[in-house]
């Protein structure tokens, strides 16, 4: 817990303004349909967050609020305002300031005690998990790091509820542009969120609907504003910013890919819907420098989307994933197809025998730990046939529930000193390379054009 007074002049906008100027941070990824939103008190989702619920409910999406106390010790010296009247009174002011955003927002207020929330665990994750539905999720939350009890327990509650499921979430701080300087924030995992006018003006407005928070509640001494005006100014920036929860130590497992799939359906990455992964996919396929392979290991298929072109370029398949429910969904597309066999593995401990003259690691990578992806490494590398090739590519924004990212990946790859790369295909968005074994040559040397 960290000491301050909401009396405090605290940090100046000034301040945090420079050190954002001095950083190119990444965008969190908007890829979902649904956005829960968690809060301690009312006004913290409206501070945190209101710009992002403002754009998810312009572009289409769902969005719903949680909110765990009804912030009634916000002002325990007040001589005019009893504790009752201030939990009625700032959850009004919540209903009309989510209802300013978007009267569609769904919200919900659990009316667990001003500070005990440490005690009230269980039923701030059985209202969470109540208020998940199907389909692609992010969940954000008070930030553990906050400086303030019932931000951290909402926070960690989350958390533990996310990672059960396999569900992204991210935090949002409030306190700490008050209480902390530069050198506090955690910048290595920050995503940032552009808001634009709209977006911005909808936030403000939604903020002065919080008056017994932004204005004094009487002039008498304990009815104080809790948010002075140098604190307001932290919010009316043209970002919002969320902390990425830390990597796990460990691969992704079974169970996180299982919890996944049941939350979020038969297609949560929208393999078939997406246009991006319509032509992400056909960059791969057009990349393989031979027409025709004789034998193909496809390291996590997921539902078969790619192993459907592989089949058209490969005598046989063999697609691993490491979950029964996409693999049922790519037995299905792909039927009775001849040369085609899926299997279910968790790699990279229970590796296939054999070798293969193909061997495609698409979006797979990041999920291991440095230590599985290094095993990973040595085990293609062994297994490629002499004139074989690996086709590898990976997403390259950060994903917060991932142990690397696809850069990472690729260094990896770029330092087996068994491969050599014969391609590198590298956007914004993804990297694509082909790396060959010691006897791989270029498409032309191949086919007999060059030497």
């Amino acid at each position: 817990m960290v000491s301050f007074s909401h009396r405090d002049p605290g940090t100046a906008e000034a301040t945090w303004a420079a050190a954002f100027a001095d950083r190119s941070l990444p965008a969190l990824p908007e890829d979902f349909d649904h956005l829960v939103v968690v809060a301690a008190h009312p006004d913290d989702e409206t501070l945190g967050v209101a710009g992002l619920m403002a754009r998810t409910v312009r572009r289409g999406g769902t969005v719903a609020v949680l909110i765990a106390t009804d912030g009634e010790g916000s002002h325990p010296d007040s001589p005019t305002r009893t504790p009752t009247d201030l939990a009625r009174l700032r959850r009004d002011e919540a209903e009309r300031a989510l209802d300013r955003l978007s009267p569609h927002i769904r919200r919900r207020f659990l009316g667990l005690p001003d500070g005990g929330t440490d005690t009230h665990r269980d039923e701030i994750a059985t209202a969470l998990r109540d208020t998940l539905i199907s389909g692609p999720t992010l969940v954000v939350s008070t930030w553990t790091g906050d400086g303030h009890r019932d931000h951290r327990v909402v926070g960690e509650v989350v958390a533990q509820v996310c990672g059960e499921r396999g569900i992204p979430w991210r935090s949002y701080p409030i306190w700490l542009w008050h209480w902390g300087t530069p050198d506090d924030a955690p910048w290595d995992d920050l995503d940032v969120v552009a808001l634009d006018e709209d977006a911005v003006e909808a936030k403000r407005a939604a903020t002065r609907l919080h008056r017994s928070q932004v204005e004094p509640l009487s002039p008498a001494a304990g009815d104080e504003e809790m948010l002075h005006a140098g604190m307001q100014q932290h919010f009316e920036r043209p970002f919002e910013v969320f902390v990425r929860p830390p990597r796990d130590s460990g691969s992704l497992t079974r169970d996180f890919f299982d919890a996944f799939y049941h939350r979020n359906g038969d297609d949560p990455w929208g393999f078939d819907s997406r246009w991006y992964e319509q032509r992400k996919r056909a960059v791969t396929v057009a990349s393989l420098p031979r027409a025709r392979y004789r034998s193909a290991l496809e390291l996590g298929c997921s539902t078969g989307a790619l192993t459907a072109l592989l089949a058209d370029r490969c005598d046989t398949v063999l697609a691993l994933d490491i979950a029964d429910a996409p693999l049922a969904v790519a037995a299905g597309r792909l039927g009775e197809r001849p040369g085609v066999r899926f299997a279910r593995a968790e790699l990279p401990a229970q590796w296939p025998a054999g070798t293969y003259d193909l061997i495609v690691l698409s979006e797979v990578g990041y999920y291991w730990d440095r230590a599985d992806l290094t095993r990973a490494v040595a085990r293609i590398a062994a297994s490629l046939t002499p004139d074989g090739h690996l086709i590898a590519c990976h997403w390259r924004h950060p994903v917060a529930e991932y142990p690397l990212s696809g850069d990472e990946v690729h260094a990896a790859l770029d330092a087996e000193q068994t491969l050599g790369r014969l391609l590198r295909h590298e956007e914004e968005d993804f990297v694509l390379e082909v790396f060959g074994s010691s006897q791989a040559r270029s498409v032309a040397a191949e086919t007999g054009l060059v030497p």
